[in-house]
């Protein structure tokens, strides 16, 4: 990672840059005792090229944090480390970036999931939210698993499916995405 991808300050990559981000990695915003720990997928080249997540124009993910009220303020892939004065954080299911999550094989999304499980037994957050319940299905070997609660934790952590909220996710406009998002946080805020 070289300096540039760990600054603060929001810039946009070239286009060498995105290419040369293939493979790479963001690192997580995580720590103990969360209550949401966030899960994409993971990291788009636009996300690895600047090194934070949910950096790509065009994905949601930011404005449904604020939409929902999980965030007081609109923050932005530069602002990441900022959410964890908020008790929330961000991983990856799979930590290798690609152009689009369809060149993840289903071998590397049970990997995956068997890694966040380790980690969300060593981190003990409240929530695990992944984002994509495709890649949920796939990576936890629940084929029939739904948006909302599931119906099994993770050690003593609950897990919630939320979409994609990726720009390419046509299924759930924005207004969608952020009722989504509305639930778990009035799930977390129950579960206090």
């Amino acid at each position: 990672m070289t300096s540039a991808t760990q600054s603060r300050t929001p810039w946009r990559p070239t286009r060498e840059e995105i290419a040369a981000a293939q493979g790479g990695r963001v690192r997580d915003v995580a720590a103990p005792d969360l209550d949401v720990l966030f899960c994409g997928i993971n990291p788009g080249l636009y996300s690895a090229a600047v090194g934070h997540h949910f950096a790509r124009p065009g994905n949601r993910f930011w404005k449904a944090l604020y939409g929902a009220g999980l965030t007081p303020e609109l923050l932005g892939p530069f602002d990441e480390r900022r959410l964890l004065e908020l008790r929330l954080g961000i991983t990856n299911l799979v930590d290798r970036a690609t152009a689009t999550a369809d060149e993840l094989t289903p071998e590397e999304l049970r990997r995956g999931a068997a890694r966040l499980r380790r980690k969300v037994r060593r981190l003990r957050p409240r929530f695990l939210s992944v984002l994509g319940v495709s890649a949920f299905r796939v990576g936890f070997g629940r084929p029939r698993a739904a948006i909302g609660l599931q119906g099994e934790p993770v050690g003593s952590t609950n897990v919630w499916v939320l979409p994609n909220p990726s720009g390419r996710t046509a299924a759930y406009q924005l207004p969608a995405l952020v009722g989504a998002f509305r639930e778990l946080r009035d799930a977390v805020a129950g579960s206090s």
